[in-house]
């Protein structure tokens, strides 16, 4: 871009103040490095040792808490439960003898026989 493309935008600009920098700006700069560090500090002090230790004790018991109740004793039966012979209803005892019937006459089917011509 040249001047003559544009004459107030330069203008504008030669009338605009330089920036400049303060007496102090070397001391502010290495004083924001400094409390910098020291959040690093306060950082790397909260992981502590007594703190790590506290926080893996939680997490095991809480691990141990999920599993616990995740997976549930297994109860014991009580030994007096009745067998699962004694449970069958009489009646069934009739639908398996009609059963038997009804394969047997399957097995002796006239239409399963090949007819001989």
């Amino acid at each position: 871009m040249e001047r003559e493309d544009d004459q107030e935008l330069w203008d504008f600009l030669g009338r605009t103040a330089e920036p400049r920098l303060s007496p102090f700006f070397a001391r502010n700069v290495l004083r924001k490095i400094r409390q910098g560090a020291s959040r690093f500090g306060r950082t790397r002090n909260w992981f502590s040792l007594r703190r790590l230790v506290a926080a893996s004790a939680v997490v095991i018991l809480v691990i141990g808490m999920a599993i616990a109740t995740r997976h549930p004793v297994p109860q014991k039966s009580p030994e007096s439960a009745p067998d699962v012979v004694a449970k069958i209803d009489p009646q069934d005892y009739d639908v398996v003898a009609d059963l038997d019937e009804l394969i047997a006459w399957d097995e002796n089917s006239l239409w399963d026989e090949k007819p001989s011509l």
